[in-house]
């Protein structure tokens, strides 16, 4: 199971990478691999405020309905449009074509209470 290190983690299982002054999200490997085929994924809007520790969109599985939650707070300014034809992304790149928004963050500062890598890594384990 892959954790880039490059990325901070909530313990939601959200990875966040930082690019030019924004914030990528997407869920990780793992949630993927516990959540089962993804047959949808519900995303907001750009121009909508997610606010840390709330929900800001679901994935659906054969299994169950699960909701995303925001690593940091911040503004949307892009949607992975293509999550909506193809929600398999999910399961099958899950920190590259499946991110799923790109936040304007309020904090740029909030990143750093993420998870690191290796503390993500000892939080699946165990």
């Amino acid at each position: 199971m892959s954790t880039p290190k490059d990325l901070r983690y909530s313990e939601e299982h959200e990875w966040v990478k930082v690019e030019d002054g924004k914030v990528r999200i997407g869920i990780t490997h793992f949630a993927q691999s516990e959540l089962g085929d993804i047959v949808f994924v519900e995303l907001p809007q750009v121009g909508d405020e997610i606010k840390t520790d709330d929900p800001f969109g679901s994935v659906e599985s054969v299994k169950t309905v699960s909701e995303l939650y925001a690593p940091i707070s911040g503004t949307v300014v892009e949607v992975n449009a293509d999550l909506e034809d193809s929600p398999e992304f999910v399961n099958e790149s899950p920190y590259e074509k499946a991110w799923m928004i790109v936040v304007e963050p309020a904090d740029a500062s909030e990143v750093e209470n993420l998870l690191t890598a290796e503390q993500y890594e000892q939080l699946i384990s165990e």
